[in-house]
């Protein structure tokens, strides 16, 4: 899975070899509900990927998911959480809990969009995360369309978006694993296995996005 667009701040970072911060923001799959401990949520497993990726560069991931929230909570304390941290990337969780509380939709654009933009405007680079495909969330009407808005948000502001719905319906439809091979009991959070696969395949598309060779102008004719 790769990002649409490269990550140039990162890109910069790794050709300088100067440190890298991630912020991942987002509500209780980002946590880490349903790991057996911290060390298993996909932030603590994505930082681990990393420094094997970039074995000589000084990466920290830091967690900032809270269980529970919806995309305005996370609004409210983007400033605390996000800005003021400093950071390189921004890896931004949304959509599960609207989904699965049947809320109106109408604001969730607006807000995602104004979010990416205070991002933006500290000079980091951005990658949206959408829900994941669980029993508690693709049993409801609106899921589909709640992954549809978070990719016409990341198309119209041209960032990277991790289709981790995409992902993890992959494994129940074609790989034919049985939800309990990687939901936890409660039909809604990842496991220790599942958290550790989207951590390595979102550590691959940074890779890719961060090292995606940039064609000239004189190779384009």
């Amino acid at each position: 899975m790769k990002f649409a667009q490269p990550l140039s701040r990162v890109a910069h970072l790794i050709a300088t070899g100067e440190p890298i911060k991630i912020v991942a923001i987002g509500s209780s799959s980002t946590a880490g509900a349903g790991a057996s401990s911290p060390a298993f949520s996909y932030p603590s497993q994505l930082q681990a990927e990393l420094k094997k990726a970039f074995p000589r560069q000084d990466i920290t991931v830091l967690n900032r998911g809270v269980n529970g929230e919806e995309i305005p909570d996370m609004l409210r304390r983007f400033d605390t959480a996000v800005i003021e941290q400093k950071p390189d990337l921004v890896i931004w969780q949304v959509g599960t809990n609207a989904v699965i509380r049947d809320n109106p939709m109408a604001d969730h654009a607006a807000n995602i969009r104004g979010g990416i933009k205070r991002i933006k405007a500290i000079g980091a680079d951005v990658v949206l995360l959408d829900p994941q495909y669980a029993p508690k969330v693709i049993v409801k009407p609106e899921a589909e369309a709640m992954v549809n808005l978070i990719a016409h948000a990341a198309k119209q502001e041209n960032i990277g978006l991790f289709k981790r719905f995409d992902l993890m319906r992959h494994w129940q439809t074609v790989e034919r694993m049985p939800f309990d091979a990687f939901i936890t009991p409660d039909g809604l959070h990842l496991n220790d296995w599942s958290y550790g696969c989207v951590a390595r395949n979102v550590a691959a598309a940074i890779v890719e996005a961060s090292t995606r060779p940039i064609a000239s102008a004189a190779a384009v004719r």
